[in-house]
C-alpha cells in the first residue's frame, strides 16, 4: 500500500511504525491489553487508517472517513469485549492525535491542515459512536424476512443442502427471482457481514456462506441464460485488488435474466484488461463494484479511461463504498448509481433499450 500524497511504499511504512511505536510508548495500559496478534492486526489497521484517509483526503469527502472511523470503533467494541466502550474510545481519540501530528510532520502545511480536518471530524465521529453504541441492535427486517431468516440459520448450521435447496422453493413458491436475489441471498450476506463484525463469526464462517450463496446461485443458470435477449450488452466486474464480488455477480446475472448479454469479469481484473474487454465486447452499459473505499481511487481511474476511450458508453458503479460517500459518482460524470440491481436494470431499460427504439 502506497500512498498518493507520499513519496513511497517505504514512507508509508515508516509513518505507520512511527504512529505504532508512539501510541505503545504514550499509552502503557496498551503493552498489558494487547498481545502478539492483536499488536500485528494494530500495525495492520494503521495502514488500513491511512488509505481510507488517503481516499477521504482525494476526494475532499469527509464521509469516507467518518463512516470509516464509526466501523473501526464498532468493530474493536465487538473484538474486545474485556475493554469497556470508553476506553476503546479513548484509544481510538489517542491515535487519531498521534496520526495528526505524525503527518504533519511529512505533509506540506496544505495538505496536513487537510489530513487534520478529516482526523478532527473522526475524532467526533467517534466520540458520537461511544455514546450512541449498542451491542444489541436488531438487524434489518424487510420483505421475505421469514425466508432470509431461515436461509441465514442453515447457514449458521453449516447445511449447505437445506439452504441451497430452501432458495429453490422459495422460488417454486411463486418468488421472483428478482426478489429472492435482493431481499433473501443479498439480504442475508448483508447480515453475514454484520455478524463479522460484531464478532458473532469467524472469518471462515462468511467465506463459507459466500460459496454457500455461490452455490445456491448457480442452481438458476439454465433458467437465466435461457431468456429470451433484446440484443443489449452489459460488461459487469470489481475495480482494482478489491475482492468482494457477490454484488455485482448478482447483478450480472439478473441482467442476463432481464434479456441483457452479460460479460461478468470478477474480481482483480487490471485496468488494462477491463479496458480491452469493454473494446472487444462492445457493451451498451458498464457497472463497476467497489466495496472498500481504499478502491475509490482505481474505481476513478478506471472510469476516466472509460470515458476517454470510449465517450458514447454508459457507466454505472455501485457498492457499499458509494454508499459511503457524499454522492462521490456525480462528481466524476457517472451516468448512474443506484441502491440494488433491480433499480439498475430498471434505469438501463428505460435509459438504453427504450431511449434507442425512440
Amino acid at each position: 500500500m502506497s500512498l498518493l500524497f507520499l513519496d513511497s511504499s517505504e514512507q508509508t511504512a515508516a509513518l505507520a511504525r512511527n504512529v505504532y511505536n508512539r501510541q505503545f510508548a504514550e499509552d502503557t495500559r496498551l503493552e498489558s491489553e494487547y498481545d502478539d496478534r492483536r499488536k500485528r492486526e494494530m500495525y495492520n489497521d494503521i495502514l488500513y487508517n491511512l488509505s481510507y484517509l488517503e481516499t477521504a483526503m482525494e476526494y475532499d469527502d469527509e464521509r469516507v472517513f467518518n463512516n470509516y472511523a464509526v466501523w473501526i470503533y464498532y468493530l474493536l467494541c465487538h473484538f474486545m469485549k474485556e475493554l469497556d466502550k470508553e476506553r476503546i474510545r479513548d484509544h481510538m481519540i489517542d491515535h487519531y492525535k498521534i496520526l495528526k501530528e505524525e503527518l504533519f510532520k511529512v505533509f506540506p502545511e496544505e495538505k496536513g491542515q487537510k489530513a487534520a480536518y478529516h482526523l478532527d471530524r473522526a475524532i467526533e465521529a467517534t466520540k458520537t459512536a461511544c455514546a450512541e453504541f449498542d451491542p444489541s441492535f436488531p438487524f434489518t427486517r424487510g420483505r421475505h424476512d421469514a425466508w432470509k431468516r431461515e436461509y441465514l440459520d442453515y447457514m449458521m448450521q453449516n447445511n449447505t443442502r437445506a439452504a441451497v435447496g430452501l432458495v429453490d422453493r422459495a422460488v417454486k413458491s411463486g418468488i421472483s427471482l428478482e426478489d429472492v436475489y435482493i431481499d433473501i441471498l443479498q439480504a442475508a450476506m448483508y447480515e453475514v457481514g454484520d455478524l463479522w463484525h460484531r464478532h458473532e463469526i469467524t472469518v471462515d464462517k462468511e467465506h463459507y456462506c459466500t460459496s454457500t450463496t455461490q452455490a445456491a446461485l448457480s442452481q438458476f443458470y439454465p433458467l437465466i441464460f435461457s431468456q429470451a435477449k433484446h440484443g443489449h450488452r452489459v460488461l459487469t466486474c470489481c475495480v482494482g485488488s478489491e475482492l468482494h464480488e457477490m454484488g455485482i455477480r448478482m447483478v450480472s446475472d439478473l441482467f442476463e435474466y432481464n434479456g441483457w448479454d452479460s460479460h461478468y469479469l470478477g474480481s482483480a481484473a487490471p485496468i488494462d484488461a477491463i479496458l480491452h474487454s469493454i473494446e472487444e465486447f462492445q457493451p451498451h452499459l458498464v457497472g463497476l463494484s467497489v466495496t472498500m473505499p481504499q478502491h475509490i481511487i482505481d474505481c476513478h481511474k478506471l472510469v476516466l479511461e472509460i470515458k476517454k476511450r470510449f465517450p458514447e458508453l454508459k457507466i454505472a458503479v455501485g457498492g457499499r463504498a458509494f454508499r459511503q460517500t457524499d454522492h462521490l459518482w456525480k462528481k466524476w460524470g457517472v451516468d448512474v448509481s443506484t441502491d440494488n440491481a433491480i433499480q439498475l436494470i430498471a434505469w438501463a431499460n428505460q435509459t438504453i433499450v427504450l431511449g434507442e427504439s425512440q
